[in-house]
């Protein structure tokens, strides 16, 4: 397996070193032992003794614990460290061209709120939604210069060592520890072969909101920093697994030099059918099923080709998804997340399909109540996985820009003027598609309440297209 004897992660608290230590643990050849060095335990919190050594000893002499995870583990053993933890061993590991160094960093204004909301509730780790505790805490300037400064330091400290003795670390940052790639590379850099198939869902997201809703002097902490947003304070955070180019998922035109990136949970079959019509064709026409090495030679083939994507208004596209996929109960639909909504996010849904009984009232209900769920899915709190029916719209085109960027990003309300304009570009003329359909209820059951629970959930979709309130 690997060339290396042990791992060690240098994090800091609130950083995510819990989560990443859960998901590593998931491999039968790693071994994370928790915060083994910690002056006040052994591995976690209340802990006194770890592999036949106790605290008194592992004080006396650190290097017996080190010796113990080697000797007693089958795989490889690790640990984390953080900068208050016993030098003594530092020394020894950043010596250790044996011992495989992770290095894990975050926003430090981030992990100082956290620290801080932590210490206020109590509450350190989180595996069950319904535990859920939340607290607004002040910014201290002179606290947060403390905290700013230790980080540093110990990142300058660990810099050093690495490059005077010529070696080199895994870097990664806290949101990429909910990324199944960049995990399965630092499984290959350890030397596991074997990778992981998802990520863990046991330890939730914790205080996923904005800073200014966690933070009650946001404006003296801004103005504490000056006017350069250093620390990027006013950006939405973003919990949602990562996403991948989706490219089987893009549709071309049967002739035309048109590639349509579908976003679910939009007007997918409307833009479809108009796709299929730019060549006096049906849908079954289009080019689908598309390769990376099949799209390369598709835009080769296709010079001056352009390529598009279509958004929706967020709230539009979460009550298509809660009424194709949520409500109902036939074929398409999602039975199983269905039953978790309402067993264990208390969403009133309707044992089997709406009857007479599912009024308007009711509809408007079940849908805020998705609505809330949706905020907490999409925030990383729930073990429930994040469809691509309801995914934020942005995360979804950003995942598929790895691969190919579109052109143009058309809006669902405007498609009647944007869709001849883009075929214009490549020497088409095509009439107006026809009106779309008319929505469901959401008129009759849209309020600011709504508003607001949509606007809650989706925040960077809101920010990013510049959409204002549905209607």
């Amino acid at each position: 397996m690997a060339s290396f004897s042990s791992f060690v992660i240098f994090a800091e608290m609130r950083t995510g070193s819990n989560f990443l230590e859960e998901n590593l643990n998931t491999s039968s050849w790693l071994q994370c032992y928790g915060e083994a060095f910690n002056p006040h335990f052994m591995g976690q919190k209340d802990k006194t003794e770890l592999l036949g050594i106790t605290l008194e000893e592992r004080d006396r002499n650190p290097h017996s614990l080190l010796k113990a995870m080697r000797d007693k583990t089958d795989g490889l053993p690790g640990f984390r460290f953080f900068h208050d933890h016993d030098p003594r061993i530092l020394t020894e590991m950043l010596a250790d061209r044996n011992c495989a160094k992770i290095v894990l960093t975050r926003n430090p204004v981030d992990s100082y709120v956290s620290r801080k909301i932590a210490a206020e509730t109590g509450q350190w780790r989180m595996t069950n939604i319904k535990t859920y505790r939340s607290a607004t805490v002040v910014f201290d300037p002179r606290e947060f210069e403390q905290h700013l400064e230790a980080l540093q330091s110990f990142q300058l400290t660990l810099m050093h060592a690495l490059q005077v003795s010529g070696q080199t670390a895994f870097y990664l940052a806290y949101e990429d520890i909910a990324d199944i790639q960049v995990l399965n590379g630092l499984l290959r850099f350890l030397g596991v072969k074997k990778k992981l198939e998802s990520i863990s869902g046991r330890l939730k997201k914790q205080n996923p909101q904005p800073l200014p809703e966690k933070v009650s002097n946001f404006e003296d902490m801004k103005q504490a920093f000056g006017l350069l947003d250093r620390f990027d304070l006013s950006r939405t955070p973003n919990f949602e697994p990562r996403r991948g180019p989706a490219v089987p998922t893009l549709v071309a035109a049967a002739q035309a030099p048109i590639l349509y990136l579908p976003v679910k949970g939009g007007p997918v079959p409307f833009v479809e059918e108009w796709l299929a019509a730019v060549d006096g064709k049906t849908p079954d026409a289009l080019k689908r099923n598309f390769s990376q090495k099949d799209l390369r030679q598709w835009k080769r083939q296709n010079p001056g080709h352009r390529c598009f994507s279509v958004v929706s208004h967020p709230l539009e596209r979460a009550h298509r998804a809660f009424c194709d996929h949520i409500l109902p109960t036939g074929p398409g639909t999602y039975p199983l997340i269905r039953g978790l909504l309402m067993r264990l996010h208390k969403v009133p849904l309707p044992e089997g399909d709406p009857g007479p009984d599912f009024d308007t009232a009711a509809h408007r209900t079940a849908f805020l109540g998705f609505l809330k769920f949706l905020k907490r899915n999409l925030g990383g709190q729930t073990n429930i996985r994040v469809d691509a029916t309801w995914a934020s719209q942005s995360e979804v085109l950003r995942g598929m820009a790895e691969i190919v960027l579109p052109d143009m990003i058309l809006r669902a309300e405007r498609l009647q003027e944007d869709l001849p304009a883009l075929a214009a570009q490549v020497g088409l003329s095509v009439k107006p598609p026809p009106a779309q359909k008319a929505g469901t209820s959401l008129a009759d059951i849209y309020d600011e309440e709504i508003e607001a629970a949509a606007r809650d959930a989706y925040q960077r979709d809101y920010m990013m297209f510049g959409y204002r309130a549905w209607g």
